[in-house]
């Protein structure tokens, strides 16, 4: 399938136009997902793809989803996870993982984008809803249990294939069929990808990591995870 990402180009930074096909927008409750140390483990990251025409999307989740531990899952920063099947390839061919419409846990599967043409502030209008970019997702154990693979959470941190939350600045209903987020504001901030190896890797610059850290419409959580690194960095 060609992948559907138009973009028009004003200047060396100035992105006018993007549009990324939704391939399918993915929902579930929290469930048991399995047994830790005999006792059940919740999630809401087995996700199925919806089979209706359109949804409603609070500020808080897509209809018919939900977050288990809301402690470190969901709220207004975490309200809809999207990721890229370009990155399916990848996991199929170096590591085994089957993928398909939710594998990764995700609300919306997306066709061919690549989390470093994304930026942290990034707007989308989908349907009568406006998304707003405000971190990438780090994985925890829950997504080990989910693929079946003790490795999972590891090769998602090593290769930075990430994926990023959005919050939603604008509630409403958004079509499920032949779905596209329109491209409305270009905050010209770090990229997703960029942003996560500031967390993640500690070869990262340091001096860069700071500026990441001021994006201004960047999670606070996120911006509390560089602060520490930038604390915690040796003299």
């Amino acid at each position: 399938m060609r992948s559907v990402i138009h973009r028009k180009y004003l200047g060396e930074d100035n992105l006018s136009l993007m549009e990324l096909r939704i391939l399918s927008v993915n929902v579930s409750k929290p469930k048991i997902i399995a047994l830790a140390n005999g006792e059940p483990v919740l999630s809401g990251i087995a996700k199925r793809p919806l089979g209706i025409a359109n949804v409603f999307v609070s500020a808080l989740n897509i209809d018919g989803d939900g977050q288990a531990d809301l402690s470190v899952h969901g709220g207004f920063d975490k309200a809809v996870y999207a990721y890229s099947a370009a990155d399916w390839p990848w996991w199929e061919r170096e590591h085994s993982i089957a993928c398909a419409p939710g594998t990764f846990g995700e609300n919306l599967t997306l066709d061919g984008v690549d989390d470093s043409q994304i930026a942290i502030g990034d707007r989308f209008v989908w349907g009568e809803c406006e998304l707003e970019v405000a971190q990438p997702r780090s994985p925890c154990f829950k997504f080990n249990i989910h693929t079946r693979r003790e490795d999972a959470a590891l090769l998602m941190t090593q290769s930075g294939r990430c994926g990023f939350y959005l919050r939603v600045t604008r509630e409403g209903h958004a079509p499920v069929d032949g779905a596209e987020l329109h491209h409305s504001f270009a905050s010209h901030g770090p990229s997703v990808r960029e942003t996560f190896l500031a967390a993640h890797d500690p070869q990262f610059s340091q001096a860069r990591r700071a500026e990441i850290m001021r994006a201004p419409r960047l999670a606070d959580s996120w911006r509390f995870s560089l602060a520490k690194r930038l604390r915690s960095a040796p003299n």
